[in-house]
């Protein structure tokens, strides 16, 4: 997953991930590591307050934590360990699955993502509230789960014959990572079809941004854009993406962000300001009401006509860029509905290295539109049928191409567009 200091997150539906794909957290130790080692209870009360002063909602989902705090603060701990225990079972009083605990090991691993590389099997996970069971959000292209033909949606029933009905995410993450070149077997539901995966885990370079030069029927140059992921290069490719084509003179753009589960919040901000020179991009929602909002400042890369391509494992980041280019008019979003994730998490250090992740806001549309759970309806609504869609991810290749149905669709919708703003321009 952000924005501020001490690193927000888009939804811990992007930062619960296999191969760490995460957030760039920052660090922020408010005690010492000593301090903790030898008094345990300090860092189990020190979580209870942090949820106490920023958790998203003031009831704590009809939970008393006062209560809670008394309960946990009235025993003894002979280790951290213990400390750690206490803290995951107080957590859970929540009934959030992305307010969680991280131990130092975890914290350190969720980090990683901001390089860009990854150490894992490539795959984006949740729990699945109404299943209990593990969800896939979004295979990163070209991982060797993506290779091996995990999807979006699909429900990891089983980590190595391990069940995951009720496991705790922490604990799936664990199970799936491992050393390069050791295998991981993931039982996967999809609808009443369930198999076996074995899947080898590897280091995966995530590259955020892929392009290509396309010509429209008529004759018109546009460019294809690709977006893996919402990692730290994502923003720099982006504008060196647009500004080439600019130097190229095409007329449009479409912008790929099928399959994309998201990421940092600051890339998707800087990443819509370069479409966008005015109007709302986000805004975020805390318990008290208050309202964080990011605008675009006047900074656009291009004005050509753009639309942009959507689909089920486009999630929080994703959702973020198509909702404020569909709210503002900038955009024509074709594909089908988004994942539909739309909370805030804020990540912390604790003092002796391990880390806490908090639900703290909701994020909006700029037309006020919650979409968590919902997702973002695209303006024109093209599904794919399942042998194409295998065709499509057996063969990265035919992606943005004629062979692609979403992309023709929306290559048809930028023609029309090209020449209606051409029109105009004739007209004035």
């Amino acid at each position: 997953m952000m924005m501020m200091k001490r690193g927000l997150v888009l939804g811990a539906t992007a930062a619960m991930v296999t191969t760490v794909a995460v957030t760039g957290a920052g660090l922020h130790f408010s005690q010492s590591m000593a301090f903790f080692q030898e008094s345990p209870k300090e860092l189990v009360d020190e979580v209870w307050q942090i949820i106490n002063q920023q958790y998203v909602d003031a009831t704590f989902n009809q939970v008393d934590w006062r209560a809670v705090r008394e309960e946990y603060l009235d025993r003894s701990y002979d280790s951290k360990e213990e400390a750690y225990d206490a803290i995951e079972e107080m957590l859970k009083e929540l009934d959030d699955p992305y307010t969680r605990f991280m131990n130092p090991e975890d914290f350190q691993n969720l980090q990683i993502d901001t390089s860009g590389e990854l150490i894992g099997v490539g795959i984006q996970i949740s729990l699945d509230e109404d299943t209990d069971y593990i969800r896939v959000i979004s295979p990163i292209e070209d991982s060797p789960a993506f290779d091996a033909g995990i999807e979006s949606r699909d429900l990891i029933t089983a980590i190595d014959g391990r069940s995951t009905e009720g496991m705790d995410l922490n604990e799936a993450v664990n199970l799936i990572r491992g050393e390069p070149d050791t295998q991981v077997t993931l039982t996967i539901q999809r609808g009443e079809e369930q198999r076996e995966y074995e899947i080898t885990r590897t280091e995966i370079e995530v590259r955020p941004v892929r392009t290509r030069l396309q010509e429209t029927p008529d004759g018109q140059n546009v460019g294809y854009i690709r977006l893996n992921q919402f990692n730290s290069n994502a923003a720099d490719e982006m504008r060196s993406a647009i500004e080439d084509f600019e130097e190229q003179g095409i007329s449009g753009y479409v912008l790929d962000l099928r399959s994309n589960p998201g990421g940092l919040l600051q890339a998707s901000v800087e990443i819509s300001r370069m479409w966008l020179d005015e109007g709302t991009i986000v805004s975020t929602v805390n318990r008290q009401g208050k309202v964080d909002e990011q605008s675009a400042n006047g900074t656009a890369l291009t004005d050509k006509p753009l639309v942009v391509l959507v689909d089920g494992g486009s999630a929080s980041a994703s959702e973020i860029v198509s909702g404020a280019l569909q709210d503002n008019s900038r955009a024509v979003v074709v594909g089908t509905q988004t994942f539909g994730k739309g909370l805030v998490q804020s990540v912390r250090g604790l003092g002796d290295g391990s880390g806490l992740a908090v639900t703290i806001a909701k994020y909006l549309t700029p037309d006020g539109r919650d979409i968590d759970e919902k997702g973002i309806d695209p303006d024109v609504v093209l599904e794919i049928d399942e042998d194409k869609e295998e065709e499509l991810r057996l063969n990265r290749d035919t992606l943005g191409t004629s062979d692609d149905p979403q992309f023709s669709e929306a290559l048809s919708i930028l023609q029309t567009e090209i020449s209606r703003q051409g029109q105009q321009a004739e007209a004035n």
